[in-house]
């Protein structure tokens, strides 16, 4: 148990929350509600945690203090900092630097509690209306938790560090239940996701776990829509020109109040104003439809820097316009799990997979929001899974869109509906076919017994490999290959002309080609096709034809 830290592991937990943010941007910005005006949350936390990372890493061994590590955190992270999310960002980094800056010894889980609880505050501090369901109340639930986590004699980091998260992605799921913009589009909040997977990093820095730098991408690829999913109506800008810059080389006879007062002055400009600082360095951000004269009042604070103004109804402008120059007659929705799977329905023309399956099953508001994004006059989803059909039923009901749910009950039925698929056909067309050529298909799976039951006439111990139809357990044993092989004989998928294999996360590639070869010995007719499917629970997916 780790009961204390000194600054160097603190270097290295920012390192590793900056690196795992890294790997989870495009998820982070796939779960944007709006595409402007500020950029995709990701991509700027991302940034900002980057800029800070960078130069944390460049203070040599031998600098590297408690005060140091603060100063560069606090002043990286601000310079940094891009769009709303950043900044806010930024700002919790500020926090937490302002409380560990005077340490010149060890620091104990109550210091770091006492550093998220500054982080809380000084992130709240820095919004002109802080909003609830955003990062800034995951940062603030997280903060509190943390004050009972360091308490007690057994405290240590990697149990209050769990705790954080846990806690942390309890209230980021109820983020949609605060704010009936996320709920409208079926997603968390984005910033507060990027907050999770900077606990997620220092976690994992603490416990010694290695940060990936390639799976998640799979998961990228996977979530890629390809467009925004929520456009504003033109009319809905109140304030067309998002508006940032840094005001530097102070005033030598300014005093905080004159940033107070600055403050102010933005605040009945426009809206969605951040402007934090001190007399070294003020960062503003503002909506508003008077640029110049938010630059002038910065004027009298002192001289501009790295100004950037930017047409928010021009940049939604051209979105619309690309979305319809870009819009398809009919898209996919598919419901998966595995990145194999998620690769071949990528590779099937499926715009958006949502992630889930058996033991995951997705809310009707990710169904819906998944549908929502799809950039086509008509959309199909394919739910994948018995337990997931109803939900998108549920979906289609509330979608604007027109969509169809057609009802395939697992992985290897909604590929071979998503094989039918004919972009220069129609909806009706495309749903007969699609129908037909699923329903055509004989499915089955083989996974194992998770507890000691009697089922379908057979005795089954937990941990049995057992091979199952659509309806019932049909066999069971201890050796997957031969479990699998006595399933196709039993199902008489032999006697069918191809069968697609599509194995498992836990399957090795040795194991699939002695699968392979067994299956070629006992069923010389049946051509056997492998894939890698990667799915989770399920050794094999089978799909014979």
């Amino acid at each position: 148990m780790i009961k204390s830290i000194d600054v160097s592991t603190l270097r290295k937990m920012f390192l590793g929350a900056a690196q795992n943010l890294a790997v989870h941007e495009e998820e982070i910005n796939a779960h944007n509600v709006f595409p402007v005006p500020d950029g995709d949350t990701g991509t700027n936390m991302c940034a900002t945690a980057t800029t800070a990372a960078r130069e944390l890493a460049a203070i040599p061994d031998r600098d590297l203090t408690w005060s140091k590590f603060a100063s560069v955190l606090t002043s990286a992270s601000l310079r940094g900092a891009r769009g709303n999310s950043g900044v806010i960002l930024s700002q919790i980094f500020k926090g937490f630097a302002d409380v560990v800056a005077p340490l010149d010894t060890l620091m104990t889980t109550k210091l770091l509690s006492k550093a998220f609880l500054e982080a809380a505050r000084v992130a709240y501090s820095a919004m002109e209306k802080p909003k609830e369901g955003t990062i800034l109340t995951v940062i603030r639930v997280v903060a509190e938790e943390s004050e009972k986590a360091a308490s007690g004699r057994n405290a240590c980091f990697e149990t209050m560090l769990q705790r954080l998260n846990e806690k942390g992605q309890q209230i980021l799921n109820e983020t949609p239940n605060m704010l009936p913009v996320l709920k409208k589009a079926g997603v968390v909040d984005a910033g507060g996701m990027g907050l999770m997977r900077v606990l997620e990093g220092f976690s994992m820095v603490v416990e010694g776990k290695e940060i990936p730098t390639t799976a998640i991408k799979v998961a990228v690829e996977e979530n890629d829509a390809g467009f925004a999913a929520d456009v504003h109506d033109l009319d809905e800008i109140e304030f067309a020109y998002c508006t940032e810059f840094f005001v530097k080389n102070i005033r030598p006879r300014a005093t905080e109040a004159d940033i107070d007062k600055l403050r102010d002055k933005l605040s009945r400009l426009g809206n969605s104003l951040i402007c934090i600082g001190d007399l070294k360095l003020v960062k503003v951000h503002v909506h508003t439809n008077n640029p110049g004269r938010a630059l002038q009042y910065a004027l009298e604070l002192g001289e501009l820097d790295r100004v950037k103004i930017e047409n928010m109804l021009e940049q939604n402008r051209k979105i619309k316009e690309e979305m319809e120059r870009n819009k398809k007659p009919i898209g996919m929705v598919s419901v998966c799990a595995g990145s194999g799977i998620a690769k071949i329905f990528k590779d099937l023309t499926v715009d958006v997979i949502v992630q889930g399956g058996q033991t995951m099953n997705p809310s009707v508001n990710e169904i819906l929001s998944a549908i929502n994004r799809v950039n086509a006059d008509s959309v199909i989803v394919l739910p994948n899974n018995k337990n997931i059909i109803l939900a998108a039923q549920k979906a289609q009901e509330l979608t604007e869109r027109h969509c169809v749910v057609l009802d395939t009950e697992n992985v290897a039925a909604g590929i071979a509906a998503a094989i039918a698929f004919d972009p220069q056909a129609d909806v009706d067309q495309n749903v007969a076919q699609m129908t037909e050529a699923y329903r055509a298909v004989t499915c089955a799976q083989v996974t194992s017994s998770v507890r000691t039951t009697k089922m379908d006439g057979l005795s089954l111990s937990k941990g049995d490999i057992i091979g199952l139809s659509e309806k019932k357990i049909l066999v069971k044993g201890s050796d997957l290959n031969t479990v699998t092989v006595d399933l196709v004989k039993k199902m008489k998928m032999d006697e069918m002309d191809v069968l697609n294999v599509y194995a498992g996360e836990e399957v090795s590639e040795a194991t699939v080609a002695d699968l392979t070869e067994r299956l070629g010995e006992v069923c010389p007719d049946l051509e056997v096709i492998p894939y890698r499917g990667d799915q989770p629970h399920s050794f094999y997916i089978l799909a014979a034809e």
